[in-house]
């Protein structure tokens, strides 16, 4: 009875070896098997992360570049808000208060290129910085000199239109002031902020500063001021026989400038529009907007 059972106990023990010796022969372990499926499930779970992390990182960079982008900015309100003051050719108003002119006409063709409407906003010349940067405007566009102060502060365009600044003198007294040495006692207006200004404190002389170049005109006309700086491209529009200033004349020129049209520092505006001006000049709109407005003397090739 004994031997029966060692017997049966030996063959138990030869059976349970041999199902352990097939595990190392190809056969799988449970254990063996749960664990090849949690690393599966571990590895498929980081792919799964590292590719929610990529697909982040890429809709935060899309986010950045859109939130910098002034071209979607102005896209997504659907206005491109332009600064400007009273100016004849570039932007001055209609008897239906339509604002037109040179800037103006080219202004909303930009606009309409964007897939958005130019809305015009009259501003202070002296503060069309902090407009800028303060995002009640989103571009200056008004017969706007490129000086050193103006690019340092803009991002700004191409040049587009040749410019001077000119004295503005009654009629009847301008062949007494022909070069600069003889405008040493006048008393002048100019716009705050402008060309107009920079060339009166060049040159030593007394003047007073108004909010609008058409400002300055009225000064000269009604007698308040001697003598007027303005833009040669608007004095050739609004002084002398058949305008609204038949009795004024301009005199000298005294420098040489270039207009440019100014956007927030680092806007990707300035490259759109510099695009826009080659196709317009390109297909001769640009050239035609000139003619319409007398101002195709100025245009600048782009």
């Amino acid at each position: 009875m004994r031997k029966l059972l060692a017997l049966s106990l030996t063959a138990a023990m030869v059976i349970s070896l041999a199902a352990c010796g097939g595990s190392g022969n190809g056969a799988t372990t449970a254990a063996e098997t749960t664990a090849a499926a949690d690393t599966a499930a571990e590895t498929a779970a980081a792919e799964t992360t590292a590719a929610e992390t990529t697909s982040a990182d890429t809709e935060a960079a899309a986010d950045t570049q859109a939130a910098d982008s002034d071209t979607a900015y102005v896209q997504d309100k659907g206005t491109l808000v332009v600064g400007i003051t009273e100016f004849e050719p570039m932007d001055y108003q209609d008897e239906n208060g339509e604002w037109i002119g040179f800037d103006a006409d080219m202004a909303k063709a930009f606009a309409e290129s964007l897939g958005v409407e130019a809305e015009f906003i009259v501003i202070d010349w002296d503060n069309k910085v902090l407009e800028l940067e303060g995002k009640t405007i989103d571009c200056v566009w008004n017969g706007m000199t490129l000086t050193d102060e103006v690019t340092s502060a803009m991002e700004c365009s191409n040049a587009y239109c040749n410019n001077a600044q000119v004295v503005i003198v009654p009629a009847d007294v301008a062949d007494q002031y022909q070069d600069k040495d003889s405008l040493a006692d006048l008393s002048f207006a100019v716009e705050a902020g402008s060309a107009g200004e920079g060339q009166a404190e060049e040159l030593g002389l007394s003047y007073t500063a108004v909010t609008a170049q058409a400002d300055a005109l009225m000064e000269v006309a009604a007698g308040t001021s001697d003598a007027a700086i303005i833009d040669s491209l608007m004095a050739a529009a609004m002084v002398g026989e058949g305008t609204g200033y038949a009795d004024l004349t301009y005199t000298i020129g005294l420098n040489e400038e270039k207009y440019g049209v100014g956007f927030r520092k680092g806007s990707d505006l300035a490259a759109a529009l510099n695009d826009f001006f080659k196709a317009s000049y390109a297909d001769g709109s640009m050239t035609a907007c000139a003619e319409e407005y007398g101002v195709q003397a100025a245009l600048i090739e782009q």
